[in-house]
């Protein structure tokens, strides 16, 4: 009986042990987790992740604003190829392509080929085929390439949404106020405007691949100002990227840069 006793004692006591331990690892734990979440940014990273942010924005604005529009490439025939009054130019984007009928009389004298595109004339605008039934564009007698245009255009929609992606871990970061989703943002934003740089590439040799398809129609060919909107974009959205991994970072680039180079001096 007494050996039980004790045997019994020594138990308990070993219980109420590991009781201890396991509400001490208990108590550690929740410690941890608590000063883990009180770690929040400051204001200075703050603000500069708004303007990293804002940077970007502006990359998003000119991609949306590019791929909307049909004025990627212009092509136009000689002004004086019809014979009359009139010339005929082409221009046209990602998803749509317009055929502009304009007066010799309004071209600059010096300009061998009809256009540019703003100046005043009819237009006849078509959605392309490709996305539908698969058909190819024939523009000025010389067809399409609908594997070069899908693939610009499938790229374009990719970036458009790595930068919604993007946006939205930027978003979280700033409202709940840790620096974790940086990481993820500048991924999103960098990979974005690198497919923006790859569809204006591809796009460019679907254009090569239009002009090498018939050569009984002489066409001037040149890139017109959506092009130029979003190459720009591609730029300021890597650039935006690279911001967000600088801040990313645990130290300082600037603070480990400065006291090399005061020493040095």
């Amino acid at each position: 009986m007494w050996s039980n006793f004790f045997v019994q004692q020594d138990e308990d006591g070993r219980i109420g042990v590991a009781g201890a331990g396991q509400s001490g690892g208990l108590g550690a734990m929740k410690g941890g987790r608590v000063h883990r979440r009180t770690h929040r940014m400051n204001d200075s990273l703050e603000g500069k992740i708004k303007l990293a942010f804002f940077v970007s924005i502006i990359g998003v604005t000119l991609t949306v604003l590019g791929m909307g529009t049909e004025f990627w490439v212009e092509l136009a025939q000689p002004k004086n190829f019809s014979g009359n009054q009139t010339c005929q130019m082409a221009h046209y984007g990602l998803w749509k392509g317009c055929i502009r009928t304009l007066w010799v009389a309004d071209i600059d004298p010096e300009r061998t080929s009809c256009g540019p595109a703003e100046l005043p004339g009819e237009s006849n605008c078509t959605y392309f085929k490709f996305f539908t039934s698969g058909e190819n564009a024939i523009i000025f007698k010389k067809t399409t390439n609908k594997n070069l245009n899908l693939a610009a255009a499938v790229l374009a929609l990719m970036s458009l949404t790595m930068m919604v992606m993007g946006s939205i871990c930027i978003i979280m970061s700033l409202s709940k106020g840790v620096p974790f989703f940086l990481k993820p943002a500048s991924f999103c934003f960098i990979l974005s405007g690198i497919l923006v740089l790859l569809s204006i590439l591809i796009f460019h040799q679907s254009v090569l691949a239009l002009l090498s398809s018939d050569h009984s129609t002489p066409l001037h060919h040149e890139l017109s100002w959506s092009v130029s909107c979003v190459g720009s974009a591609g730029v300021i959205l890597i650039f935006g990227g690279l911001l967000f991994v600088i801040l990313s970072l645990p130290f300082s680039p600037w603070q480990k840069c400065l006291p090399h180079k005061n020493s040095a001096t």
